[in-house]
């Protein structure tokens, strides 16, 4: 919770485009697609971005999911280690099973996009 109330979209996102204001809103290039008008809207008042050639629209952590390719837990730790809060963790996996895990949710995310692309 905390790195998600403390992790400022737009400044997640300058990390990744340039962006430019327009009114209220900050508009780039969508980094998901080839397009090459500014439809990509960052919306820092809501702590959201929208791309409106894509439909994908998130907060900071699931931009950080789709830019990197990692999950949800991968993203957070992430964006603690950018903003220095410190995580505690508390498993019962040994390193092994979770690496095991870890590939096998890369796998499943591959297989998603794939299908995800085909069925567009």
């Amino acid at each position: 919770q905390r790195v998600q109330a403390t992790a400022d979209v737009l400044e997640v996102v300058e990390g990744y485009l340039t962006l430019k204001k327009r009114g209220t809103n900050w508009w780039a290039l969508p980094p998901f697609t080839d397009e090459k008008t500014p439809s990509f809207s960052v919306n820092p008042q809501k702590g959201i971005y929208k791309c409106f050639s894509t439909g994908k629209g998130g907060d900071a952590i699931s931009f950080v999911m789709e830019m990197e390719g990692i999950n949800f837990v991968e993203a957070i730790r992430f964006l603690a280690k950018k903003y220095n809060i410190p995580i505690e963790e508390e498993t019962t996996e040994t390193k092994e099973e979770q690496t095991i895990r870890e590939s096998l949710l890369i796998a499943l995310n591959f297989a998603k996009n794939h299908y995800q692309t085909l069925l567009n």
